[in-house]
């Protein structure tokens, strides 16, 4: 499972012009699912996720989880972050997990995320979404549930 966290003032998907998430202060998730992810790699994303200390304190050092500072997240699902471009043009996604697989795992890492007192919006799996965000720093962060990287 891969994450891509963004540290946002807000942000908000739309599918097919309306909104179906929405947050102000908080982290935009782009979170993709490979086709061999367990419920182990939801929960250890999720919980990665919920403590990560990237938002500043009073000294400016990023010192505070999303938990401490009451933010929310916008879960947006993205199977193209197992698209593999090191052969050819035109990238392969044969890793990314379908929704029989992928479905199940995003709710176990929502029900997580909500688990840990975070309130969580979402996108539409499978949807075309348009993703607008006000990226705060900007503070990006990759996760790798095989810790690739």
């Amino acid at each position: 499972m891969r994450a891509v966290i963004q540290r946002v003032q807000h942000a908000k998907v739309e599918v097919e012009h309306t909104t179906t998430g929405q947050i102000k202060e908080g982290f935009l998730v782009l979170l993709g699912v490979a086709e061999t992810d367990t419920e182990d790699d939801a929960l250890y994303i999720a919980n990665k996720i919920a403590g990560l200390r990237i938002f500043e304190d009073e000294e400016k050092k990023m010192n505070r989880s999303i938990t401490d500072i009451s933010g929310s997240i916008l879960l947006v699902s993205q199977f193209t972050l197992f698209g593999d471009a090191r052969k050819g043009r035109r990238p392969s996604f044969i890793r990314a997990a379908g929704k029989e697989i992928a479905v199940p795992l995003l709710e176990k890492v929502k029900k997580q995320l909500i688990e840990n007192g975070i309130h969580v919006e979402e996108g539409i799996f499978g949807a075309h979404m348009e993703v607008s965000l006000l990226n705060d720093g900007p503070v990006t962060i990759l996760l790798d549930s095989e810790r690739t990287f």
